[in-house]
């Protein structure tokens, strides 16, 4: 048995001892037939997640956090003379504005308010006045924060200015349920550490095969990060075009196992009863939380720090790390806040666990409750 840790930090996520133990297998080459028929096993599984039909939709595997995906996505969609439209308002479609700056790609960075969900009628004034848009670009769930971002309705306006919609679900796919064709997404990505429940080194993205099959007369921007040039091995061999993360593999394929034993909408009631405890526990001890729960995504709670001069987070956090709780420091820019995350293999009496050490902590370094919130 391995040690239980509590992760309500962002991802990597808790996994179940069964998908620990998937690793332990005995060497074999990822050439080898035995381990084709694993990856596209892998696939399937991957699309069926989010009901993306495999004779429109691939599944195509990249070793590399979920970072790769964005960069994978942004550089290997954008024709030439053509723009990308990024949907920004959080720090990860801000780190997407960042790859396209590092690319030169030519694009548009809508900078919008963190704490709100965007404004459909400022996205489609700059869709009518820049017909070179041919990608937009946004982030299903910002977990700096907890937003949750109306794809669906971005979708719809991307399309219906004939541009394609790449959807970063990194904190979605697998928890929060999505469909392909109904949420008008022509790509969405994840890694497995996240919503699949299984071991960093697998990322995925998936996506339209006439659109990546388009991009092989785009420019070409990166060698190893190119979504063509992946798919197009997979699709003749079976296999990732470069070593793939081996036990990693085997890791996804017992949690995608795992999945589809607990079935979407059990699994997305288990999150949703993680956060609703999360959410209580914080608002019973007074923290202002910083996205009001009717727009965030139901998986993250961002809480603001309190107005107490023994606040410190790294006390917190260590007290409570070393009694099995790990928490994690905000993502905004000059606001003091700490997000708690319903992620992972974990369920609600965890969660009541969690909030006996935490209030022990509090009470241990004579942080007032319930706390006192600036303003």
């Amino acid at each position: 048995m391995v040690k239980r840790n509590v992760l309500l930090n962002p991802g990597p996520a808790t996994t179940t001892d069964t998908v620990k133990m998937a690793q332990v297998v005995p060497d074999i080459c990822p050439r080898e037939k035995e381990f084709v028929k694993i990856m596209r096993e892998l696939e399937a599984g991957l699309l069926n997640i989010v009901h993306a039909d495999p004779a429109v939709y691939a599944a195509v595997l990249f070793c590399g956090s979920g970072t790769i995906n964005m960069d994978i996505c942004l550089n290997s969609l954008l024709p030439e003379n053509k723009k990308i439209l990024i949907i920004n308002n959080g720090a990860y479609s801000s780190r997407a504005a960042e790859i396209c700056e590092f690319y030169h790609l030519d694009h548009i960075n809508l900078k919008l308010p963190l704490d709100r969900q965007p404004d459909l009628q400022a996205i489609e004034e700059v869709l009518q006045k820049e017909p070179e848009i041919a990608l937009v670009y946004t982030t299903h769930h910002e977990t700096g924060t907890g937003l949750l971002n109306p794809i669906r309705e971005i979708g719809d306006l991307a399309h219906r200015y004939h541009a394609l919609f790449a959807v970063d679900t990194t904190s979605t796919y697998a928890m929060r349920p999505i469909d392909m064709q109904k949420d008008q997404i022509d790509f969405c990505m994840a890694s497995a550490q996240k919503g699949i429940m299984a071991m960093t080194g697998l990322s995925f993205i998936i996506g339209r095969k006439d659109a990546i099959e388009a991009s092989a007369a785009y420019p070409t921007r990166s060698y190893y990060c190119n979504l063509y040039l992946q798919y197009d091995y997979f699709q003749k061999h079976g296999e990732m075009h470069f070593t793939p993360p081996v036990q990693v593999i085997y890791a996804a394929r017992q949690a995608l196992k795992e999945y589809f034993d607990e079935g979407e909408e059990a699994k997305w009631a288990r999150h949703s009863e993680v956060f609703q405890t999360i959410y209580n526990g914080l608002a019973r001890l007074g923290f202002q939380i910083y996205i009001p729960q009717e727009i965030s995504a139901g998986l993250v709670a961002a809480a603001l720090y309190p107005d107490d001069p023994n606040w410190d987070f790294e006390k917190i956090h260590d007290y409570c790390y070393e009694r099995g709780f790990t928490i994690y420091p905000g993502k905004v820019d000059n606001m003091g806040m700490f997000r708690l995350c319903a992620l992972g293999a974990i369920e609600k009496k965890d969660i009541d666990a969690f909030f006996e050490v935490f209030e022990e902590a509090l009470g241990t370094f004579d942080i007032r409750i319930p706390v006192r919130q600036e303003g």
